[in-house]
């Protein structure tokens, strides 16, 4: 029985060897010199100003969720341009209008002002 779960256990093993050995092989191989100034919250010397649970301005996580979002569509194209000959006018068809969703998308959040930053 335990033949055929050797392999699972191999990778459990292997994983918690690459998770874990790296940590114990820096805590041993690091050089530990605290000192007042590495204890202090921040080392560039600068007191901490606000506090570090502040809001965030939900525009930032638009922005960030768009780009993800329009750039996504890079991984479409490059397997597309990769067989383009071989798709025909239908393939080109197709990712025409992929792409014309896109810019419709794009439009209107850009006429909705999701991108304009103040």
């Amino acid at each position: 029985m335990l033949d055929s779960y050797f392999p699972v256990l191999l990778f459990i093993f292997v994983g918690l060897g690459v998770g874990i050995g790296p940590l114990i092989i820096g805590k041993i191989l690091s050089p530990h010199n605290p000192n007042e100034h590495k204890n202090s919250p921040y080392e560039c010397g600068f007191e901490a100003f606000e506090d570090a649970r502040m809001k965030f301005d939900v525009r930032y996580y638009l922005v960030a969720i768009l780009f993800i979002l329009f750039d996504l569509e890079i991984t479409f194209l490059f397997p597309w341009a990769v067989v383009f000959n071989k798709l025909g006018l239908y393939g080109f068809t197709v990712m025409m209008i992929f792409l014309g969703i896109l810019v419709v998308g794009f439009i209107y959040e850009w006429k909705k002002g999701a991108l304009d930053w103040e």
